[in-house]
């Protein structure tokens, strides 16, 4: 789980900075959710350090083997697995899909426009 931190003053909203709460680490490029935002790490953080994590932008994310998809599928976020998916049940929505994938077992990486709306 994460924690979001603000530092006084407002945000212009394309990033926040929350705070690592998972064993472990979080990773660049890795998919995190608070609640209902979700977000992108933009660094490497330990349990108790910071991350920012970015809620807008298009990003290659991980996600499900075998299913495809195609540009304007809404994808969602699977926080247990810790992938990207097209299925609603029990995930959170993210976004949508910007171009096609192939639905192979080998096929692990999709394009996502987060929705930072939010």
């Amino acid at each position: 789980a994460l924690v979001a931190v603000w530092e006084k003053g407002t945000r212009p909203g394309q990033t926040y900075r929350w705070v690592c709460e998972e064993t472990g680490s979080d990773t660049s490029g890795d998919g995190l959710l608070v609640g209902s935002i979700f977000g992108v790490a933009a660094g490497t953080a330990i349990l108790g350090d910071p991350v920012e994590t970015a809620v807008e932008g298009v990003y290659d994310l991980k996600k499900v083997a075998s299913q495809a998809w195609a540009a304007g599928d809404k994808i969602y976020w699977d926080n247990a697995a810790k992938q990207t998916t097209k299925t609603l049940t029990a995930n959170t929505l993210i976004g949508v899909a910007t171009e096609a994938v192939a639905g192979g077992a080998t096929d692990l990486i999709g394009r996502v426009r987060l929705n930072g709306a939010f």
